[in-house]
């Protein structure tokens, strides 16, 4: 069971194809059949995309070696991004100086760390101040940013990878949770080193492999967990016994669960397909989008609340937008080219949106070969 749970599970510094293109273009809207094309009735349900989107800057790796990105993350400000990946760096660099700056790849901070990262999240009470990582070796590690240091360390995992960490300030406390390849969530509270709880999702066999975890970000008691058994879970953080909710619908991994709102999850898979559920009505799925592709990896996936927006890398070395209202994608973009890898050996490892404007997005897209690419866009 154990070796057939390794190749089920998505490797995030896996190589995959790239696409030569890097325009954008509105995805065709293809119907089963000529019952099917739209009238002017239902011109509402035409899939289209609402917001003028276009590249703003291209920040280039600045290490000579393997440096995939596997995570991107704002500050809750919404001013400072900060990445990480197998090249064992933690960078950050503030948003309006890469918009402005000719070079396109200054950094504040570049803090080394002792093993690849697959996760990244900033500590909400200490906004741009500390970010918590979860790395191959099973460690989640908070680091002082401006000092470049760390600050506070756990081990809770036995050495197996961690794929996802989260927080949440939750009746006035900071919790934090960390999903890893052995098959648990730990919940803990950053203020001290003892152990809150350890939840395991419900399976038989061999524990499977958690990919993601994220609290309510509206500051409900909800966290939802994607699964390596194909299955989505929420629970209540209050009573951390059984899942209220399962989400089953995915044929395989899922590497992420997102919400949308506090009753809309989205769920990412090796499938290729995201899901929208509606989990107020007991997990049921509102809409399955395709388009991009997305078979192994880690491609990256990130919800824009506030615009209804869903963004997902791929395979095929395209970003991928969707509009929760649609099954189809309403934007797509090629990454640009790059001479450090192969069309063959690049794909989208890691996307994420800035939440805090309403009028105006912000999109980040990170690659395999380390380069990220920023689009800047209003409502037209």
């Amino acid at each position: 069971m154990e070796a057939l749970l390794c190749s089920e599970i998505p490797i995030r510094s896996s190589i995959n194809d790239l696409s030569s293109s890097s325009s954008s273009y509105t995805w065709p809207i293809i119907m089963a059949s000529s019952s099917s094309f739209p009238t002017l009735m239902d011109k509402d349900n035409i899939p289209r995309f609402d917001w003028d989107l276009s590249l703003s800057a291209v920040v280039s790796s600045p290490s000579t070696g393997s440096d995939a990105i596997g995570a991107i993350e704002f500050d809750p400000s919404g001013e400072i991004l900060a990445t990480g990946g197998i090249a064992r760096k933690i960078r950050s660099y503030r948003l309006s100086s890469l918009l402005e700056s000719s070079s396109r790849d200054d950094h504040l901070s570049c803090i080394c760390t002792p093993a690849k990262l697959s996760s990244l999240k900033w500590r909400p009470d200490l906004a741009g101040r500390v970010i918590g990582s979860g790395d191959y070796d099973g460690v989640v590690t908070e680091y002082d940013v401006e000092r470049g240091v760390p600050v506070f360390e756990r081990d809770e995992h036995g050495g197996r990878r961690i794929w996802s960490v989260d927080y949440t300030l939750y009746n006035g406390s900071v919790v934090g949770a960390s999903g890893s390849d052995d098959g648990t969530v730990q919940m803990w509270d950053p203020r001290n080193e003892r152990l809150e709880e350890t939840v395991r999702p419900p399976g038989g066999g061999a524990p499977a492999a958690i990919c993601s975890v994220e609290f309510d970000p509206f500051g409900g008691p909800s966290l939802a967990v994607g699964c390596a058994d194909r299955n989505a879970y929420v629970y209540d953080i209050r009573r951390l016994v059984d899942p209220v909710v399962v989400l089953d619908g995915h044929t395989k991994t899922v590497t992420y669960a997102r919400f949308m709102d506090q009753h809309t999850i989205v769920t990412g898979s090796t499938d290729g397909s995201l899901k929208l559920w509606d989990i107020a009505n007991g997990g049921r799925v509102v809409r399955t989008c395709r388009g991009h592709v997305n078979s192994r990896n880690f491609v990256g996936m990130s919800v824009w609340r506030q615009g209804g927006l869903v963004v997902s890398g791929s395979e095929n070395g395209e970003v991928f937008v969707y509009d929760k209202r649609w099954g189809e994608p309403v934007w797509v973009r090629g990454f640009s080219q790059s001479d450090r890898l192969g069309s063959d050996r690049r794909f989208v490892s890691s996307v994420c949106w800035r939440q805090v404007d309403e009028d105006w997005c912000t999109l980040v897209a990170g690659g395999s070969d380390g380069v990220l690419e920023i689009f800047s866009g209003q409502r037209s």
